[in-house]
């Protein structure tokens, strides 16, 4: 397993701000290229060709908004670059109109999740999820917020209400952003974890990483769907230097 690493994490992961966290974002600042976009990004390819049904879901509901997201992406990470890309690290990329979701894998370290509106709650209606965090997006695909977050303890039906409320008016060009932070005993950016499989608690000994998920959400223009990003950070616990509050 080739190991990938950042040196830092531009945000402090020992101040956690109370769920659900948000705090505005400005577009320009949705996108990061830090310094293991090479490493991820290799990592992204290796499970798009070798794994894809496990990092890839799309429903035909989903489509238009999977390409209203690439063309955004493409403005924003490679403006004027709408067939032919260069990425940071070299490697030219021609996204596929006709695979967007699998484009927007190649192209940036970001995850990105779909969500649609279906009666009261927002669904997982489409998402390229390359670096799970002791979740697999077959179990959570075509689900709605209560049901993905159903085994996050905070969840209550109090925040499952404050969570939606945000999904319902999130504007567009107004993005919000928050963070978590976990400790790792394996630095692997794929891990998908079974509802059936609880995750256990890490002796402090057992600790060596830091993981922490940059998480956004944006409003489509056009298609009016949600965008839930992620872009995953994982340090070294020899470069973090102190352990998370508990």
């Amino acid at each position: 397993m080739t190991i990938v690493l950042q040196d830092r994490i531009p945000y402090d992961v020992s101040e956690p701000r109370a769920l659900p966290g948000l705090q505005p974002l400005a577009m320009h600042d949705w996108l990061i290229a830090d310094e293991a976009f090479g490493g991820q990004m290799a990592e992204r390819e290796r499970l798009l060709d070798g794994a894809r049904d496990r990092v890839v879901a799309l429903e035909d509901s989903a489509l238009e908004a999977a390409g209203e997201l690439l063309d955004l992406v493409l403005e924003l990470a490679y403006p004027g670059e709408p067939d032919v890309v260069l990425r940071p690290d070299g490697k030219r990329v021609t996204p596929d109109r006709d695979d967007p979701l699998g484009s927007l894998g190649r192209l940036v370290q970001e995850d990105f999740c779909i969500l649609q509106k279906r009666g009261s709650e927002h669904l997982l209606t489409g998402a390229v999820l390359c670096f799970p965090a002791s979740w697999t997006l077959t179990e959570k695909f075509r689900r709605p917020l209560t049901a993905i977050h159903g085994p996050v303890h905070s969840y209550d039906a109090p925040m499952a209400k404050r969570v939606q409320r945000v999904f319902d008016g999130v504007q567009v060009g107004r993005p919000m952003w928050r963070f978590n932070a976990l400790e790792y005993a394996d630095p692997a950016l794929f891990q998908p974890r079974r509802l059936s499989e609880p995750r256990v608690p890490l002796r402090p000994d057992e600790a060596g990483y830091l993981r922490s998920e940059r998480q956004s959400i944006l409003r489509l223009p056009r298609t009016r769907a949600v965008v839930f990003s992620i872009h995953t950070y994982v340090l070294s616990r020899q470069g973090v230097g102190r352990r998370l509050p508990e």
